[in-house]
């Protein structure tokens, strides 16, 4: 599958686009024009520019409101369109996008239009240009790409062919089935773009919302399936408006643009073999197939003073099981749930989760998988006799771990001593869930990165209220739940910096008797996150629950919920620098996680953070 992408997808100038798509491995682009009006270097500097790169220039866009005009308009727009075939001759580039017509088009008449798009046509064959009609979404007399194809079958021009668009087609909830009876050599260009479901004007969702394939709610999938039964074979752009992606930095979003088409690929294979009827010509990408995580390895606090966090895993009930031979890295641990400290080139640094560790059935493939959808290795220094391990950068920066799972427990534990050789065996059993707070501006980005390197499920998104604005929540999640990563974003008042990097994150201990936990913590001086009175009274209004039982709640300041599968209790630690702790305890069938007590959490916290 050739690639490539819009240049309006991104931000920065044209030539900082052009470096950015060629660095993230895109074949050619699409040149948008008013990235070309705004450039100080001459369409001859930009050809140059992208040949040198190892990128093909494969469309100028947008040519506007031409068919469906008077005579007099005609003549305009044809003057208009040879300047520009003049131009696109200069840069070496053979398509032109003409979109229907919006806003100057006055004759509704399907023979009028194609024969006015047959006379552009026999004007671009002078500069062996092709013309690619699309219909938009909000067209004056074309919005239907059916209908748009017909008009290109009537002016029957041989330099006059279609673009298909998947967001101007789903958005409008046409069928993408008879993509396959356009001929393929008249679909001249496909562009695509996905979207969240949104109740709005069709023309505000296309020009602010919409995102790469897999970040929204349209079935690419199957648009891509009909696409490559149909026998086209060009290439396959991303056009991509969106006010976040335009705000943030070009290289970044050209790698996620990139993995986007790369696991879009891979799942139309997988999808048309299952269908069994036909892979067409269009070469798919084909990745290591990984197995879901089993589990959590270890999860790691990095901190320049580690003293607290020890600390708040003592109260907890965990075991140190001494200090790596070789870097200031320690080892705690409780049952087979492990806790790295690690104070490697923390100087002055407040503690805050800096990797996750999760066991996969083949750590290899898992790591080419991650690798070949452009995540980041990440290097670390080991001695000859350590094992290695295979890590890459989530993108948020958050360290991943892909550890080969073995029954008898993580090789890399005898690298420790000096601390106890037996882990406690306290209440804790696992790892339920780590919470990390991501940058609003890649979001849609750490999504697609959990799903597509490593097989995690998106769960629906909540927004929960904090006393500074909502906090929007996505869980990525195995579907035995033994893995479960929850994706925060703060908001921005919260999130001071803007990056994320404000928000406090935590990890979450599962285990089978809260009150256990909580009377040993408190028996080592834990000093818990507050709960206000008025919850408990709320509670007992919401719940009838028994007294005595609502009287431990209070005394120990635990959180409380209940839905039709089960009951749910847990509590936190006070937060240390930008991480805390939280114990939680699932009874029977309860798969939340107490999405009714986190506005107590979050009100806590911003008081505690202006003490």
């Amino acid at each position: 599958m050739r690639t490539s992408i819009a240049t309006v997808c991104l931000s920065g100038t044209l030539e900082d686009k052009l470096r950015a798509c060629a660095a993230a491995g895109f074949d050619g682009v699409e040149i948008f024009e008013q990235d070309l009006v705004v450039s100080p270097s001459s369409p001859e500097q930009i050809r140059s520019l992208a040949a040198g790169l190892g990128l093909t220039l494969d469309l100028y866009q947008p040519f506007r409101d031409f068919e469906g005009v008077t005579e007099d308009l005609l003549a305009e727009n044809l003057r208009r369109a040879e300047a520009k075939f003049r131009l696109m001759n200069r840069m070496g580039i053979d398509t032109m996008l003409v979109c229907s017509n919006v806003a100057t088009a006055t004759v509704d008449d399907d023979a009028v239009a194609a024969a006015q798009l047959r006379r552009m046509g026999e004007l671009a064959a002078r500069y062996g240009i092709r013309l690619a009609y699309e219909a938009l979404a909000w067209g004056r007399f074309v919005s239907d790409f059916e209908h748009a194809w017909r008009i290109v079958e009537m002016a029957d021009h041989p330099n006059v062919g279609t673009c298909l668009d998947s967001f101007h087609i789903l958005s409008r909830r046409w069928d993408p089935e008879a993509i396959e009876k356009i001929p393929a050599e008249k679909i001249f260009f496909v562009q695509l773009a996905d979207a969240p479901e949104l109740s709005m004007d069709v023309l505000s969702w296309s020009r602010h919302y919409r995102v790469f394939p897999g970040e929204g709610a349209f079935d690419l999938v199957r648009f891509m399936g009909h696409l490559v039964r149909s026998g086209y074979d060009g290439p396959v752009s991303l056009e991509i408006f969106n006010d976040v992606f335009r705000q943030a930095a070009e290289e970044r979003t050209a790698v996620d643009a990139m993995r986007s088409l790369i696991r879009l690929a891979e799942r139309t294979s997988i999808h048309l073999q299952e269908e069994g009827n036909g892979l067409g010509t269009m070469e798919l990408a084909t990745l290591p197939g990984v197995g879901e995580p089993l589990g959590f390895n270890f999860a790691e606090v990095k901190a320049g003073d580690p003293e607290h966090i020890r600390t708040l895993l003592y109260q907890l009930g965990f075991t140190s099981l001494g200090q790596h031979r070789t870097k200031q890295v320690e080892l705690w641990a409780q049952n087979g749930v492990r806790m790295i400290i690690n104070s490697q080139q923390a100087d002055g640094m407040s503690p805050g989760i800096s990797a996750v560790g999760l066991d996969v059935p083949d750590a290899p493939a898992a790591a080419s998988r991650a690798l070949q959808l452009k995540a980041t290795p990440v290097t670390r220094r080991s001695q000859a006799n350590e094992e290695v391990l295979q890590v890459v950068a989530a993108p948020d920066g958050t360290e991943i771990f892909l550890c080969q799972a073995e029954p008898a427990g993580p090789g890399w534990m005898s690298e420790f001593g000096g601390g106890t050789t037996v882990p406690a065996p306290g209440s804790i059993t696992a790892i339920d869930h780590v919470n990390l707070s991501q940058p609003w501006q890649h979001f849609d980005e750490a999504v697609l990165f959990y799903e597509s390197t490593l097989a995690l499920s998106p769960r629906p998104s909540v927004e929960v209220p904090s006393p500074m604005g909502l906090v929007r929540s996505q869980v990525m999640h195995s579907s035995d739940g033994a893995v479960r990563i929850a994706l925060n974003i703060a908001p921005l008042v919260f999130d001071g910096a803007g990056d994320g990097s404000g928000y406090p994150q935590h990890v979450a201990f599962a285990c089978s008797d809260l009150v256990s936990v909580a009377r040993t913590a408190v028996a080592r001086g834990l000093e818990f996150l507050p709960v206000p009175e008025n919850y408990y009274e709320d509670l007992e209004a919401r719940f009838g629950l028994d007294q005595t039982f609502l009287a431990t709640l209070r005394e120990l300041n635990l959180l409380y919920d209940r839905d039709a599968d089960g009951e749910f209790l847990h509590f936190y630690t006070a937060t240390i620098g930008n991480v805390f702790f939280e114990v939680v305890e699932r009874r029977t069938g309860y798969e939340g996680y107490g999405a009714p007590n986190a506005p107590v959490r979050l009100a806590a916290q911003y008081q505690g953070s202006r003490a």
